[in-house]
């Protein structure tokens, strides 16, 4: 089974794809955190195997997170779904650890389809 932990800081989004990780096989647990502080909390607590960020949240960026992700012994998958989807942020994003990297806009159902490959 999988952990799932959702960080953006629009409610909305991580309702939305909460619903869309429900009918993913192997999602065992979906997990939810606006920011940064929250993310680090829950992933000591929980152990998420797998993390869809966005760049943009408040207490710090979704890409000191992932470098946060990714020094981890045990680093979970990181998906990074955001509206900044400019070749610089995802060269910062791959850069920093990032193993997918989706457009909220037009690549929004990619992120779930990238989960469903690995579950």
């Amino acid at each position: 089974m999988v952990k799932v932990l959702l960080v953006d800081n629009s409610s909305i989004v991580r309702e939305r794809l909460k619903a869309m990780l429900s009918e993913v096989p192997r999602v065992e647990t979906v997990s939810q955190a606006k920011d940064q502080l929250e993310a680090l909390g829950l992933l000591k607590k929980l152990n998420h195997e797998v993390v869809i960020l966005d760049i943009e949240m408040p207490g710090g960026s979704g890409i000191d997170l992932l470098r946060k992700l990714k020094e981890r012994q045990q680093p979970p998958l990181a998906i990074v779904l955001t509206n900044l989807s400019d070749s610089q942020y995802r060269k910062k994003c791959m850069d920093a650890g990032a193993d997918f990297f989706f457009d909220k806009s037009s690549e929004f159902d990619k992120a779930i389809k990238a989960l469903r490959q690995l579950s």
